[in-house]
């Protein structure tokens, strides 16, 4: 193998260290000579090559980080080409791409310093991947170690890890796919040294205690990951980049905090709605004012200045929100730390669908849809990392009017895949089995109004109208969002945020589950993580609130419907011989499109010789049925066959079909009981005759008799 030489003469930095039983090398300076950074990451047999890119100069005009991570599946990676028979480039990524993009991002955006402004992006590049092994956090490790070497003010480095737990019940680091997929916890943590950053799992009701704990263990196993980041970034000697900060103008927030002192406080908390209307009346008010004030000095033009006025408006907003809980335990709207928004729910609201809901909680509110399929409706998946079926499909949508705002109308984005995502693992645990409930099951929420927690929302009206649907669940489940504010050390837990607290407070922290346990959680911080023991207390005080949400639901629904609803498609399944299938489809299909058409079914073969036949009607599955029996039966000696068409007639007997596509031979002396000199004297071509089948032979030929079925049938 030859030597790569970079051309800027600069030497090829290689560092590793064991992590988690496997060797974990970071290597700079071979490829990546004109971006800002990059990294190639080598775990076993995963490669990802980790960029980085930030800007020189300040974006000005933007009142937010200008900050991009990106996750790139290559199906080269896997040693595979796209299954697609049109498109063989990678293209869209696909959802568990954007979904990984997002699990990078979550923990590494809070790591910068707030008024930041130069444009940022980082992307993580999957060259090789080992088929047994996730590269999600591997590509998290790259994109923070990439950030790390351009010496921006990136406050990391952060790792992540996928814990499981194993058969006897310890926790285990990278398991594989197989092993996550049948175990009781998939959970993906990242942190700093010191905190936890970013959790996300999907689990099989695991307990409080179980998920505590296994935090604890992740945070302890990503160690040896953060110190070789450390390690790499001093042997570079990276250049640290002169930067300024836009930060908010501190004699305008003197004079906004001045102006609003004695108008925020105990006036604003109030019940939503009425909250934020009174707000939005404060608002126009304070722009009002300042406006006249400033457009009186001499070349003012406060439209000029209005978005940085407004900005300290918010600020001393959100002071305002954690005043409120931190000397009072009060919160905007006047509940107490653990108390929940007013809740109300109902199902069948949708007159033609399979299953709905709507499910109110405060003033956020989420209607949902299922709709029940064949198994051939299933989603192909065909990935990097997957190939195969996905029965099961939450989809969420959140257009610009549930939040009061104007925005064209778009396929889903990143937040928009991830809150549908959430809510889809928050239900997989308790879905029926393939076998149990033999359907495709698309649920897809519509948010109605927006002021916080929506995918837990969604996951309570999907589970009520998965329920409404009569899908057989194991159990029901109910989320919510949990908040946090901190004050020095003290945290204040709070039960089922909305809109203030979310983006005034330091943790997004959503959880759902059943009586029995979790099914799925999602942490996000606003601040530099979080130890284990605080995340533990949030966790039992969040137990206690899904339970009160899930007392409610049981009371609009107690039980899944015993009936499907009359417009959902029934299915019925048969066994048949796998070799009869081609009898089945016919030639070119020719026989299966004469069924479904005939029928008005819709029929599904496994190569296990499986066939299901679903219809709203039960009658055509009857029907779809007896002709599948018909053309997969196999004859029977001494059975009798009505009605069988004569299909030819000749010197020696006539040919008749007893089924579809096996005919047999009824010999002239096998009509009557007397002679027959012709057979044309008693049967002619396309009469229907009674036969029994008196033998096979060796050759598989039929042999029919008239006069035996004749004299069967005086029995």
């Amino acid at each position: 193998m030859g030597e790569t030489i970079n051309p800027f003469g600069k030497d090829i930095i290689k560092v590793e260290k064991e992590f988690c039983g496997r060797t974990l090398s970071l290597e700079v300076g071979r490829v990546g000579f004109r971006s800002s950074a990059s990294v190639i990451v080598r775990y076993g047999d995963t490669v990802v090559l980790g960029t980085a890119m930030v800007g020189d100069k300040q974006i000005h005009h933007l009142d937010y980080f200008p900050l991009s991570i990106d996750y790139e599946e290559k199906m080269y990676a896997a040693g595979k080409i796209s299954g697609s028979r049109f498109i063989k480039r990678e293209g869209r990524p696909s959802d568990d791409a954007v979904l990984i993009g997002r699990l990078i991002d979550r923990p590494i955006r809070p790591l910068w310093p707030k008024g930041y402004r130069y444009e940022a992006q980082g992307i993580a590049t999957v060259l090789s991947m080992d088929p047994g092994f996730r590269p999600d956090m591997i590509a998290m490790i790259a994109v923070s170690t990439a950030f790390q070497l351009t010496g921006a003010p990136f406050d990391g480095p952060v790792a992540g890890v996928r814990v499981g737990m194993n058969g006897g019940g310890n926790y285990e680091a990278f398991m594989g796919a197989g092993e996550l997929l049948e175990g009781k916890l998939d959970l993906v943590v990242a942190g700093t040294k010191d905190a936890i950053m970013m959790v996300e799992a999907g689990a099989r009701e695991a307990s409080e205690d179980e998920v505590a704990d296994a935090l604890d263990f992740a945070h302890k196993a990503i160690q040896p990951a953060i110190d070789l980041q450390n390690q790499l970034v001093e042997k570079v000697d990276v250049e640290e980049q002169s930067y300024e900060l836009i930060l908010p103008n501190e004699k305008v927030q003197k004079d906004v905090d001045e102006w609003l002192e004695d108008r925020l406080g105990q006036g604003l908390r109030r019940p939503y709605p009425e909250r934020n209307q009174l707000i939005k009346r404060l608002r126009d008010n304070f722009h009002e004012a300042f406006a006249e004030k400033i457009n009186q000095a001499d070349d003012a033009d406060y439209e000029e200045v209005r978005d940085e006025y407004d900005e300290a408006f918010m600020s001393a907003l959100h002071k305002d929100v954690r005043k409120g809980i931190v000397e009072h335990n009060e919160r905007p709207d006047g509940r107490k730390l653990d108390e929940i928004r007013p809740l109300s729910s109902e199902v069948g609201i949708l007159p033609r669908v399979h299953g709905s809901s709507l499910f109110t909680r405060g003033v956020t509110q989420a209607m949902n849809i299922v709709t029940l399929a064949p198994l051939s409706y299933a989603q192909l998946v065909d990935t990097m990392e997957q190939e195969g079926e996905r029965r099961y499909m939450h989809h969420y949508n959140a257009p610009g009017w549930t939040v009061g705002e104007v925005k064209r109308l778009m396929g889903p984005g990143r937040r928009e895949i991830g809150h549908g995502y959430l809510a889809e693992r928050a239900l997989t645990a308790v879905l029926p089995d393939e076998s149990e409930f033999p359907y495709t099951i698309r649920s897809v929420t519509e948010i109605m109004s927006q002021n916080g927690s929506t995918s837990m929302a969604a996951t309570c009206s999907s589970c009520l109208a998965l329920m409404d649907a009569g899908v057989p669940l194991k159990r029901p489940v109910s989320g919510i969002a949990m908040g946090l504010m901190l004050d020095g050390d003290k945290p204040y837990i709070l039960s089922d945020i909305a809109d203030a607290e979310d983006f005034g407070g330091d943790m997004d922290f959503k959880v759902t589950g059943t009586t029995e346990g979790i099914t799925a959680l999602q942490m996000d911080m606003k601040v530099h993580g979080l130890s284990p023991d605080v995340l533990r207390a949030a966790l039992m005080q969040g137990r206690e609130g899904r339970l009160e949400i899930l007392e409610h639901m049981l009371q609009t629904i107690a039980t899944p419907r015993k009936e499907l609803s009359q417009y959902a498609p029934r299915i019925e399944s048969i066994k048949i011989n796998p070799e009869k299938i081609r009898d089945i489809i016919g030639k070119g299909g020719e026989m299966i499109q004469r069924i479904t058409a005939e029928t008005n079914t819709e029929i599904n073969i496994e190569d296990d010789g499986t066939v299901q036949i679903a219809s709203p009607d039960k009658t055509s599955i009857d029907a779809a049925i007896d002709w599948i029996k018909q053309l997969t039966a196999e004859p029977e000696v001494g059975k009798i066959y009505n009605n069988c068409r004569v299909v030819s007639v000749l010197d020696f007997g006539a040919f008749v079909e007893i089924m579809p596509g096996r005919e047999g031979l009824v010999h002239v002396s096998e009509m009557k009981e007397e002679r027959v000199e012709k057979p044309g004297d008693v049967v002619s071509e396309g009469d229907t005759v009674t036969v029994k089948l008196v033998a096979i032979d060796d050759r598989g030929r039929l042999q029919l008799s008239m006069k035996a079925a004749a004299r069967d049938s005086k029995k």
